[in-house]
């Protein structure tokens, strides 16, 4: 089975979800605070590689929901500076087997890659989009 690295956001109920599936289907699982890691530019392209700058977003993040932050309209070289920036940006999980990187959470594209068991685990937030986002963890926060 694979060791996993997974950035994710400390205490989101969604992330939490994911790990257990990665862990049932009997990977090793190593959290790292998403939020608090301080990302190079190139770290970043190496989860996004070939996917439009668009599906870097994460749609749930509170400037994204907003309207301030329209995924479509940004650039390459801005939507790096801005997940700089502001971390809770950035798509999520992160995953990392070896040197394979992968952004987002897409059933398909993990069971083919390292094997899945379940199948039911959505990305985005278990308590749907019109409920307030989980807030941030405070500092010095670890994340099991």
């Amino acid at each position: 089975m694979a060791h996993v690295i997974f950035y994710e956001k400390p205490g989101c109920g969604g992330n939490a979800r994911q790990k257990q599936a990665l862990l049932e289907s009997g990977h090793s699982v190593e959290a790292r605070d998403l939020l608090s890691h301080h990302w190079s530019e190139a770290e970043l392209l190496a989860f996004f590689r070939a996917r439009p700058v668009a599906e870097w977003f994460n749609r749930a993040s509170p400037r994204v929901k907003s309207g301030e932050v329209v995924p479509e309209r940004v650039d390459a070289a801005t939507a790096l500076a801005m997940m700089r920036a502001d971390p809770l940006l950035i798509r999520r999980p992160l995953l990392q087997v070896g040197n394979r990187c992968e952004a987002g959470w897409s059933e398909a594209v993990i069971h083919e890659w390292i094997g899945l068991s379940r199948h039911d685990v959505a990305e985005g937030c278990p308590k749907g989009e019109a409920h307030r986002p989980c807030p941030t963890p405070p500092a010095g926060f670890q994340p099991l």
